[in-house]
């Protein structure tokens, strides 16, 4: 079981360039990016009680997102959200990172996932990333072949969330997402149907991660998924 101990829900990288500079120009950057050690500690103290669960085992794997920056407190994060609105209780084991990129899903969610103990009833996986290699100029070309990497080292009918770009290169990750969901039956979550008008009065003081009702958004957009994933 140490495995899972020294796993603090962080990537050890500082914040970078563009949110040093944001934060200093506006207070409601500097406000959301302060939540992000107390929620990533709040997720590892939550991880250690979900591992002596005896639940179905649900792996999260992300970023920010699934950290729930932006959100009033943790338990209004879309996976606590979403853990509430399940028919069945499952023991929520939440791997994210703020900041994380498809490399660190890889290089440090993954191996904190197979470091775990066995799930003693199954377990089911969701990946929602993407977002912050989009701002990495020297990852962008080689986003969609290491995303597809990701992917192979997920079971299949993993839930995997596509990316809500509408540019070419969140296009190229989505044709890999769609083509394991034909190959490997991978359960899709598509917010590309998350349009402009569904963030309205739905985003946090940083105008770029969701609040608490953005997240109730994201929640329900992946309920058919999981529910799907609970009764197979």
């Amino acid at each position: 079981m140490s495995a899972h101990l020294d796993f603090a829900n962080l990537t050890g990288r500082p914040p970078g360039r563009l949110t040093t500079t944001l934060g200093r120009l506006i207070p409601g950057v500097a406000a959301v990016h302060a939540q992000e050690l107390p929620y990533a500690q709040s997720w590892h103290e939550a991880n250690l009680k979900a591992l002596a669960g005896d639940n179905r085992r649900w792996i999260v794997f992300g970023d920010s997102m699934s950290q729930g920056l932006g959100a009033s407190s943790p338990s209004q994060s879309w996976v606590s959200q979403l853990a509430q609105r399940l028919p069945v209780k499952v023991d929520v084991v939440n791997l994210s990172e703020t900041g994380a990129r498809v490399a660190d899903v890889i290089d440090q969610q993954v191996p904190a996932w197979r470091g775990l103990p066995p799930a003693p009833h199954g377990e089911i996986i969701t990946l929602l990333i993407g977002s912050n290699d989009q701002f990495q100029r020297g990852a962008r070309g080689h986003l969609p072949q290491q995303f597809a990497e990701l992917l192979e080292l997920l079971p299949d009918h993993a839930i995997v969330a596509t990316l809500p770009s509408p540019g070419r290169l969140a296009g190229g990750v989505n044709a890999v997402i769609d083509a394991a969901r034909v190959s490997r039956g991978v359960r899709v979550v598509d917010t590309r149907a998350l349009g402009e008008g569904t963030w309205r009065g739905r985003l946090a003081a940083d105008h770029f991660h969701p609040n608490d009702h953005g997240y109730t958004a994201i929640a329900r957009m992946f309920e058919p998924a999981m529910i799907d994933a609970i009764t197979a």
